[in-house]
């Protein structure tokens, strides 16, 4: 698997448990009652840290794995490697688009803090995990 495969997969899968535990936690919070009456703000800022913190470690710990496994392709990207990734990217920064016109759509109605705040972290988390598959899809099948 190359460099820049396994990178993408940690982000996917970090960030496929990341949303996953936070949507928990804010739900165990909320206790049954408004989600929106939850104090939000550290739970995001954990979990933001956290899935940053984790995608760098699964990276690192994978790397190290696979350097001991196959020494000769470590570190090593070529020029599929860097139309995937910005496949990937194009595909993942769309899901940002909608979620930013999302925000401003929110914004207008003066909707609370919470529901704008979770529609971007939403949109950021759609983003890497759809951006990521797509470029899981590309490095097996190819690009198009």
């Amino acid at each position: 698997m190359a460099y820049e495969e396994r990178n993408i997969w940690a982000s996917l899968i970090v960030g496929i448990v990341g949303t996953i535990v936070y949507t928990i936690i804010l739900l165990q919070a909320a206790g049954g009652g408004p989600v929106s009456d939850v104090d939000w703000v550290p739970i995001m800022l954990w979990m933001i840290g956290a899935s940053i913190v984790g995608a760098i470690v699964v990276s690192i710990l994978w790397g190290i794995v696979a350097g001991i496994r196959h020494p000769d392709e470590v570190g090593t990207s070529d020029q599929r490697d860097r139309d995937i990734a910005r496949m990937g990217n194009r595909v993942g920064e769309s899901f940002l688009v909608i979620a930013g016109l999302g925000v401003i759509v929110l914004c207008m109605f003066e909707v609370d803090w919470f529901w704008i705040a979770n529609t971007m972290y939403y949109g950021f988390a759609v983003s890497t995990i759809v951006g990521g598959i797509a470029s899981v899809i590309a490095y097996r099948r190819g690009l198009v």
